[in-house]
């Protein structure tokens, strides 16, 4: 294979084009099966419900979107190298803003209505995503930004730091179709209008995730 993936013998632009289009979709969805079908969403409210669904809200418009929109912002964005990696750390930082955020609302929904925490395989994989990608994050900003580790260690880091953001990017997919699953099953979705927006947004996600990954392989070409 050639370096860079030439020998795929096409351009990641339409792809991360796509995965932009895919985004806007996703984020329609989102907001229609919260705004429509649900009860919308606050940080105070006496129906409890809508304090949960700033959960998905932020989970999957800033925590799954942002840090897909990070990774291939090397391919979508025709700047110099530098720009690219402030604009990559902005994005990665809003991921994780909106992230922590949206944990913290389903916890306080989980107190204010008196359920256990932390007791299905979704939250487990949540929770250790974003402290992964909370960790990711700060190696990354003290080793290729600020203050910037030697250039020769940059050099051993950078491939390690590729790999283990990918792996912690499809480890937001999979806590995001899986928290899908369990909100369809709570709530006993099955044949309506809401059950399918749920289930294409997950399909959509799953979607997002293979462009993103297929945009990092594929070369950029102008």
């Amino acid at each position: 294979m050639a370096k860079g993936g030439a020998s795929y013998q096409i351009s990641s632009t339409p792809v991360t084009i796509f995965a932009h289009l895919l985004v806007i979709s996703i984020a329609t969805l989102v907001l229609v099966w919260l705004l429509h079908f649900r009860e919308g969403f606050a940080f105070k409210s006496h129906v409890k419900a809508k304090i949960f669904n700033l959960h998905p809200l932020l989970m999957t418009l800033g925590f799954v979107l942002f840090s897909g929109e990070a990774i291939i912002v090397y391919k979508a964005i025709p700047a110099n190298r530098k720009t690219q990696k402030l604009i990559h750390l902005i994005l990665h930082f809003i991921a994780l803003a909106t992230g922590i955020v949206g944990v913290y609302a389903v916890f306080k929904f989980h107190h204010e209505r008196h359920f256990p925490h932390m007791y299905t395989l979704h939250s487990w994989i949540g929770l250790s995503t974003i402290c992964l990608f909370g960790l990711q994050w700060l190696l990354g900003f003290f080793s290729f930004w600020y203050p910037r580790a030697e250039s020769a260690t940059r050099a051993k880091m950078a491939p390690w730091h590729a790999f283990f953001g990918v792996v912690i990017f499809f480890m937001t997919i999979v806590t995001a179709e899986t928290g899908l699953t369990q909100k369809f099953l709570f709530q006993g979705l099955y044949r309506s209008q809401e059950a399918l927006i749920v289930n294409f947004t997950g399909l959509l996600i799953l979607v997002f995730a293979i462009s993103v990954g297929l945009s990092v392989i594929l070369p950029r070409r102008n």
